[in-house]
Formats: C-alpha cells, sequence, structure tokens
C-alpha cells in the first residue's frame, strides 16, 4: 500500500518579525509547502534556502506553478524542478534544492 500525504501551501517569511537575525538581511516572503503539518522550509532550514513559491516576479511564478502541476518541463532540469531556491533573487545558479515529480494516474509521486 502506498502511503498518501497532504500537501498544502501555508504564507511564511524567513524571519519571524521580532527575530534580530532580520535585521540588515532580506526577509523573503513566501508559500511555504506544509506536508502532513510539518513545514519543508522548516525541515531544510540549515540549508538557507527557500520554497521557490510564492514570491519573486509574475512570469516567474506562473513558471513555478506550471512545473509542480507538471504542464511544463523545467528548460534544463527536465523532469526535476526546483523546490527550494536562493532567498535573496531566487536564481537556481545560487544553488537550489529539487525534486522528481512524476504522475501516475491520479497520483502526484
Amino acid at each position: 500500500m502506498k502511503t498518501l500525504n497532504y500537501l498544502e501551501t501555508r504564507p511564511s517569511s524567513r524571519y519571524d518579525e521580532f527575530d534580530p537575525n532580520q535585521d540588515g538581511d532580506k526577509n523573503t516572503k513566501f508559500a511555504d509547502l506544509i506536508i502532513d503539518g510539518r513545514s519543508l522550509y522548516q525541515m531544510l532550514r540549515k540549508h538557507d534556502r527557500v520554497p521557490s513559491l510564492g514570491w519573486g516576479v509574475q512570469e516567474h511564478q506562473r513558471n513555478m506553478i506550471d512545473y509542480f502541476l507538471l504542464k511544463k518541463q523545467h528548460d534544463y532540469l527536465y523532469y526535476r524542478y526546483p523546490l527550494l531556491v536562493c532567498p535573496w533573487c531566487g536564481d537556481e545558479e545560487c544553488g537550489f534544492i529539487s525534486v522528481y515529480i512524476e504522475r501516475e494516474d491520479d497520483m502526484i509521486i
């Protein structure tokens, strides 16, 4: 039997309003991916990357959404999609964490 996970998004940011580390640093606001109630950003925070959804220019966001919905293949990652990206610019050249996504009937793997 396959395990089914519940995925949702939730508005979030790198720092909360009282965090002293946000002074002089970019407090990127993004759409956090919540998997079975757990924040992906918090689970992988040590890598200093933020989710690729919910911030950046509109065209970039449209591409990210199309990637995750498997409507469009990434230009050079093909079937891998940038999940967490640079919190300053979102550019994949600064480093990223990607995920392989495929569809099997009505299931996303």
